[in-house]
């Protein structure tokens, strides 16, 4: 195996990707803003360096796995300072469109082509590799970068040129957000009606009215345990905020997000951003008054 593989952005999502990385025998080069995540990196086999320019040099794909646009085009920045022949960029953010398509000229003019791959998933299924990965980018790029998605994925979609991958995560997102309310309100329905909410989620699972977020997020919910968070409860909010603009853009109606958004955006007000997006339930479980027996 002779690929380099650079990662910056050592968050949840990275800080996963690497370890499977490092597992399967990648050479794994790192950098993050936030010293610890260094440290961590070079404590389980990796080589931390002290800048993304550096990453970039010392790589042949090099993933970006950020929280903001400005922290996109600073990355950007320093690939641009250390790209070299060969080198490609995957850009794995939920931003907007039009400021990826930015990062993508801008790594073009030094040679570089920047992919667009987002997963589907939590931090819960990047820990075990099994995300969905949906990539974007040319051909060429993908037969070049696949096995690596391989690896930190349970399955690899292939959706054509860039911006596809975004696209499809934004449908994705979607879901997840309308989701993750709806199981909220479910539970938040049981509790104050006096059920138990571990019956609840046992028996909901079983049938037709469950889903993938609820089967992930229900337990946290029943329990009312938010903590450590899988997807923080404002990252969802930034995100749907994405999609709600991307839908717009493109004529869309989006009647539940538009509704959902609203309530991410109070319950974020109310304290509760650095939760689990799970903690929806609590956020409303506090506006009905509802208390647990």
């Amino acid at each position: 195996m002779n690929q380099r593989i650079g990662i910056i952005g050592l968050g949840v999502m990275g800080t996963a990707m690497s370890g499977h990385l490092l597992d399967a025998g990648y050479e794994v080069h790192g950098h993050d803003v936030v010293a610890d995540r260094n440290t961590e990196l070079a404590a389980r086999g990796g080589t931390a360096h002290t800048s993304g320019a550096a990453v970039a040099e010392a790589s042949d794909v090099v993933l970006l796995s950020l929280p903001s646009v400005a922290a996109l085009h600073a990355a950007t920045e320093e690939v641009a300072a250390g790209a070299h022949e060969g080198l490609i960029a995957v850009d794995m953010g939920v931003l907007p469109i039009d400021e990826k398509e930015k990062a993508k000229a801008r790594l073009a003019a030094v040679g570089v082509e920047l992919m667009d791959v987002q997963v589907s998933g939590t931090g819960l299924q990047a820990a075990d590799a099994t995300l969905v990965v949906m990539a974007s980018g040319s051909q060429s790029a993908f037969d070049a970068t696949r096995a690596v998605f391989d690896v930190v994925g349970r399955s690899t979609h292939y959706l054509g040129p860039f911006p596809n991958g975004s696209i499809m995560k934004y449908i994705a997102n979607l879901l997840v957000a309308i989701h993750n309310l709806s199981s909220a309100e479910a539970h938040a329905m049981g509790i104050a009606a006096g059920m138990d909410p571990d019956m609840v989620q046992k028996v909901i699972s079983d049938g037709v009215g469950s889903s993938r977020i609820f089967e992930i997020r229900g337990p946290m919910m029943a329990a009312d345990e938010y903590e450590p968070p899988s997807a923080r409860l404002d990252i969802i909010k930034k995100d749907a905020g994405i999609i709600q603009g991307f839908a717009r853009s493109v004529g869309a109606p989006t009647p539940l997000l538009d509704t959902a958004l609203s309530v991410y955006q109070e319950a974020s007000a109310a304290g509760l951003g650095d939760l689990d997006a799970a903690a929806l339930c609590r956020y409303l479980e506090q506006l009905g008054g509802i208390e647990r027996q």
